[in-house]
């Protein structure tokens, strides 16, 4: 019908790529979706197809609001519900002001918006100051997603009428939210604030969740936090005309209207929980599944014996006390016993990293500690006293791995207390291994089939879930 239509008359619809075209036949038929193979090469295409498919929902609405007007004013009866009980209809949930930056310069292309009210603000508080120079040499996918202004706190509204595009508008004038967890977070608050405000939420019917991946590094919880307060009834009326407003607002149904997009370069258990926990759409949910092969595990380009040791936990509540008993158990006590210096210990978890070196310093071992929280005075010293072999384990922590990339000097071991989130830090982390180093172990269990698939493929993940012996071992032949 006519509501399937792109309004081409008002947008610069562009010539779509294969890979626009198949992600807005998914979008456009309002179907939850969560996709999970975003790339470096991809993530701008997918970019400008989301923009595309929010504009046109936000024009059409408004189009139907105006076209409802004229009805009414000639005198119609009938019911004409078109509206929530307040504006915002779409909320883009994204990790840097780099991100939003480019996420507002694509609508403005898109609509073609005669006037940017404030663009010029935009670009100072949004842009960044000449590149600073790098000195360390990182991996492309930190060069991408830390290029710009990486500020993690910002939150903007934008109202589109006509062709004008007004940033910087009060949320309840909005008809686009573009913002980051962080940044949505402190004006919702928490149960007991003062001062809090989730009522412009009320009404969304599109939530768009990019960079998943970067979001899961920073802080997921902000986001599992505001997609709970997102379509609660509206404390205040804000203005509304009820005789306007859609009957399943009123009902509490409007969750089930809702359409959830979530693009991610990574499968993860926290971002399909938060899917099959707060994404109800009554279309139903669409989500990528291609086979991975060979996995990440190619990527080792050192010759070096990699273990693979699976342990057992009944459920994904016994997880985290399964793998410290078994680590505790099993792979510490020869660790310290061999006298061998240079085990690098990976964790991805703060909470296990605190309870690791609680544990270490328990027993009065030799060990240093790198952490997203240590100070960089202290990351020298602890680099350095673990390369000279006077600490002879350092436990260092993934977010710090994530947002600095450095290469640790003086590693003989890694043991991966936790398969990696992205599965390109298991290569990484593999070629730190000085040439003469022991192994590489990483422990899994039956929950951790997501990064486990993505670092060995999914058909020697299958087999090294359910096989009958517990220990696997890969030998890569190195370059």
């Amino acid at each position: 019908g006519k509501d399937s239509l792109w309004l081409k008359s008002s947008l610069a619809v562009p010539e779509l790529t294969p890979v626009q075209t198949e992600f807005l036949s998914v979008l456009t038929s309002y179907r939850d979706l969560l996709f999970t193979e975003r790339t470096l090469d991809n993530g701008e295409e997918l970019r400008a197809a989301y923009c595309l498919h929010a504009l046109n929902h936000v024009l059409k609405s408004r189009s139907r609001v105006l076209h409802h007007n004229s009805r009414l004013r000639r005198g119609a009866t009938s019911e004409l519900r078109d509206q929530g009980l307040t504006r915002p209809r779409v909320l883009m949930l994204l990790p840097f002001r780099e991100s939003a930056l480019r996420t507002v310069k694509l609508l403005a292309q898109l609509l073609p918006a005669k006037e940017v009210a404030h663009m010029a603000r935009f670009l100072k508080e949004f842009g960044c100051e000449e590149e600073k120079h790098r000195f360390l040499e990182r991996p492309e996918d930190y060069e991408q997603t830390f290029t710009g202004n990486t500020d993690d706190a910002f939150r903007l509204g934008l109202n589109v009428s006509g062709k004008t595009l007004r940033l910087y508008k009060d949320f309840y004038a909005s008809d686009i939210l573009v913002a980051s967890p962080l940044g949505l977070r402190t004006v919702v608050g928490a149960e007991g604030e003062k001062d809090r405000d989730y009522d412009f939420l009320s009404s969304i019917e599109m939530v768009i969740v990019d960079q998943a991946e970067v979001l899961l590094m920073q802080n997921w919880e902000h986001v599992v936090h505001l997609l709970e307060h997102v379509n609660r009834l509206a404390v205040e009326p804000h203005g509304a005309d009820f005789s306007r407003v859609r009957l399943w607002w009123l009902h509490g149904w409007a969750k089930h209207f809702r359409q959830t997009v979530v693009l991610s370069a990574v499968a993860q258990a926290p971002v399909s929980a938060l899917l099959s926990r707060h994404a109800q759409n009554y279309a139903g949910l669409v989500t990528s599944a291609n086979p991975i092969a060979p996995g990440s595990i190619a990527e080792v380009t050192v010759a070096l014996t990699q273990v693979f040791q699976r342990f057992d936990a009944a459920s994904a509540t016994d997880v985290p006390e399964a793998r410290f008993r078994f680590f505790v158990e099993k792979v510490l006590p020869p660790l310290l016993r061999e006298g061998s210096r240079g085990c690098m210990v990976y964790v991805r978890s703060y909470f296990d990293f605190v309870r690791l070196r609680n544990h270490l310093r328990s027993l009065d071992t030799s060990f240093c500690q790198i952490c997203e929280y240590t100070p960089d005075a202290k990351v020298a010293r602890a680099r350095g006293v673990f390369f000279t072999g006077r600490r002879r384990l350092l436990l260092y922590t993934e977010r710090f791995h994530f947002y600095r990339r450095y290469r640790i000097k003086g590693v003989q071991r890694v043991v991966f207390y936790e398969l990696p989130t992205l599965p390109q830090f298991y290569p990484e982390l593999c070629r730190m291994v000085a040439a003469g180093g022991t192994d590489c172990t990483a422990l899994f269990c039956r929950q951790d089939a997501l990064p486990l698939a993505a670092i060995v493929g999914n058909t020697r993940a299958a087999r090294l879930l359910h096989a009958a012996r517990d220990v696997h071992v890969f030998v890569s032949a190195g370059q």
